[in-house]
Parts: structure tokens; sequence; C-alpha cells
């Protein structure tokens, strides 16, 4: 994880991580719209409300604070995934990652769009990570998805897709939320429409996947 030039010294006062803080999420809005090459340090300082030279004491360079905001959208994003409990009911399971991923994009859009900007410039800051520990924990699931399959507790599937599936399908609320307002409606485009995907989705894949 990329480390804040603030927090070397030798004790972070409370000013400082509140700064950094305030920089990290100028630099989430700015870096979601922009993405990562149409960002400038100055754009996020005037974002943040501070000077060029000030911001660069808590941060030396724009890919030092795009690293830590990525770092910290993987911690959170894969959250739900390492919750899959290979013991639990896969129906239950199922069920409760959607609907966890679906509040993730409600609740966090611009991490899901700072990814997805990521990935589509050929994740040039993170391609350790996904083919390293992201690759990982999604071989750990699959595995459990197999057995499941195996136990007769679920049709066979490709575990893989499975999961990409729900991704993309969830996720999609979040990176295309113009998209998906747009379509809706001004009727239809609330949070009621979260609840409406996550019923939708749940029977998509619980029925898909009955024995």
């Amino acid at each position: 994880m990329a480390i804040p030039r603030a927090a070397k010294t030798q004790r972070r006062t409370r000013i400082q991580e509140e700064k950094e803080e305030v920089i990290l999420e100028a630099a989430l809005e700015v870096f979601s719209v922009s993405g990562f090459r149409g960002t400038t340090i100055d754009q996020i300082a005037e974002a943040a409300g501070m000077s060029k030279p000030n911001l660069l004491y808590y941060f030396r360079t724009k890919e030092a604070i795009h690293r830590q905001l990525i770092d910290r959208v993987l911690s959170t994003w894969l959250e739900p995934l390492r919750a899959f409990d290979a013991t639990g009911n896969p129906a239950s399971e199922i069920r409760s990652y959607i609907r966890r991923k679906l509040e993730m994009a409600r609740d966090f859009p611009r991490e899901s769009r700072l990814f997805a900007n990521e990935i589509l410039q050929g994740a040039p800051h993170i391609e350790d990570e996904l083919k390293g520990p992201l690759k990982d924990l999604v071989d750990e699931k699959a595995d459990v998805i197999r057995a499941w399959s195996k136990a007769g507790k679920i049709r066979t599937c490709d575990p893989y897709h499975l999961i990409f599936s729900i991704w993309s399908t969830t996720q999609h609320y979040a990176d295309f939320d113009v998209q998906v307002r747009a379509v809706l409606g001004q009727d239809q485009d609330g949070e009621d429409r979260f609840e409406d995907a996550a019923r939708f989705l749940e029977g998509l894949f619980l029925e898909g996947l009955k024995p």
C-alpha cells in the first residue's frame, strides 16, 4: 500500500490525518470522473481546497494518491467475496453476495468507477494484485462453487463465469448509473431501483442454478 509522505513522520497528528482524508476524498471525485490520465495534481489540489505545495507535502505524486485509493477500493470491493461461506446454504450465500454487491454499487459509485477506469486502462497500477491476491481469492471461491455443484446443491456451472456475471450485473448500477436513471425515467430512478434490481438478479441467478 502506498504510504502518504506525512505518514512517514515519527507521529502523525490528527490534523495530518484529516488533511490526508480531505485529499483522498477530493482525488476520488476527480479520478472517478476524469480517470488517472485525465487527472492532474492541480485539479486535486483545487478540489481539496489547498495549494499544490501543501498537497505535495502529504503525497509526493499523483500516483501515490491514486494507489492509496485503489488499495482501499480493492480491500472494500473484495470483502463480500471473502465472506462467501463454503459451509453455508448456496442459495443464501449467492443471494447475500448479490445484495452486498448491489449495496456497494449504491453506496460507493465513485469507487466503482475509479476501479473500472483502472481496468479499462489495462490495470497498469494493480496488475500484480489482479494476478496475485485477487486471483487466489477467486480460485478459492471457485472451488467452493464446484463443491456445491458436485454435491448436487446447485447445477453444474463454470464458477468463474458465474462470479464474472455477478460482478458485471451488480456493478452496472454504479458504472452506468446515468444510463440506468435515463432509461428507468424519473418515476423509477429512486433508491428503490436497487431493491428491484436485487429481486430480479436473485431470481435470475438462483433459478438458473437450481439442480
